[in-house]
């Protein structure tokens, strides 16, 4: 393979999918009780792990804590972009501890993040710092105040 190449794509079973699943529910969960969830062996679940891991389709293992408990502030961003900067800004914006996710997207707005701040004097930082990256042209930013 070229080193310009991109890696094949990864062909994923429906135990693939119901492992990532399972891993979404809770990512803690011990590999035994998840290979008696699955039906599959010990051994199994781990190496569909490794292989998932290795060709790219889990990007890593995280945590999740309830919003009410820590009183954060969320919100979601609308960012255009300027000319062919995209790359580059997507790359500022993965840098900032307080991006939950971040999506392209069509239409007026190039980009569409969710925010997560402590406080709201946290949130009005990462806001400053998201204006400030070059490429970034124009915001819109909505407060998410409850969840319906």
């Amino acid at each position: 393979m070229s080193p310009s190449a991109s890696p094949p794509a990864l062909t994923m079973d429906s135990i693939d999918r119901r492992l990532i699943a399972e891993l979404r529910a809770d990512a803690r969960k011990p590999v035994s009780k998840i290979a008696l969830r699955l039906g599959v062996a010990r051994g199994t679940v781990e190496k569909r792990i490794a292989r998932l891991v290795d060709g790219g389709v889990i990007l890593g293992f995280t945590v999740r804590a309830s919003d009410s408990a820590a009183s954060m502030v969320r919100a979601i961003m609308l960012i255009e972009v300027s000319g062919r900067s995209t790359s580059a800004v997507i790359r500022n914006l993965r840098g900032l501890p307080e991006l939950h996710t971040l999506h392209t997207t069509n239409g007026a707005w190039d980009l569409v993040a969710e925010l997560r701040a402590d406080s709201l004097a946290d949130f009005d930082r990462v806001l400053r710092e998201v204006r400030g990256i070059d490429g970034v042209l124009n915001s819109e930013t909505s407060i998410l105040l409850s969840s319906i």
